[in-house]
C-alpha cells in the first residue's frame, strides 16, 4: 500500500481506535534488512505501537518540536479520541516556508513604503 499510494506511512486502526503506525522505515528495518518475507510478515510485527499524536489546536512549531525530538516524520492528528488527519514533516516545512514568505513580503512592503 505504501508503494501503491506513494506515501511514507499508514495508520493501523482497529475500527476508530489508533493501534499503531507502520512506515517505510519500519518496513526497511524490520522486513528488508532482516531478510523477512513481505507476504508472511504481519503488520503487527513491524508497526510502531507507541504513537505520538497532535491535537488540532497545536501549532506548527509544537508539532515540529515533537517530530524533531522524537525523530519521527509522521504525526497523526487526534480530536476527541478520533484520528482526524495525519501530518508529515514535509507538511510542516511547507507551512513554515509559506509563513516566512508572507513575512518577507510584508517586510519588503514596509521598507518600500
Amino acid at each position: 500500500m505504501l508503494a501503491d499510494r506513494s506515501i511514507g506511512s499508514l495508520l493501523v486502526m482497529d475500527g476508530d481506535t489508533l493501534k499503531g503506525i507502520v512506515t517505510e522505515r519500519d518496513y526497511a528495518r524490520k522486513v528488508l534488512i532482516k531478510g523477512r518475507s513481505s507476504k508472511s510478515t504481519q503488520v503487527r510485527e513491524i508497526m510502531t505501537t507507541e504513537v505520538y499524536t497532535a491535537k488540532t489546536d497545536q501549532t506548527v512549531n509544537d508539532c515540529m518540536t515533537v517530530m524533531t525530538e522524537k525523530r519521527i516524520r509522521h504525526l497523526p492528528v487526534v480530536e476527541n479520541g478520533e484520528v482526524v488527519g495525519l501530518i508529515s514533516i514535509g507538511d510542516l516545512v511547507q507551512a513554515i516556508i509559506a509563513d516566512q514568505q508572507a513575512e518577507i513580503e510584508q517586510l519588503a512592503q514596509y521598507i518600500s513604503s
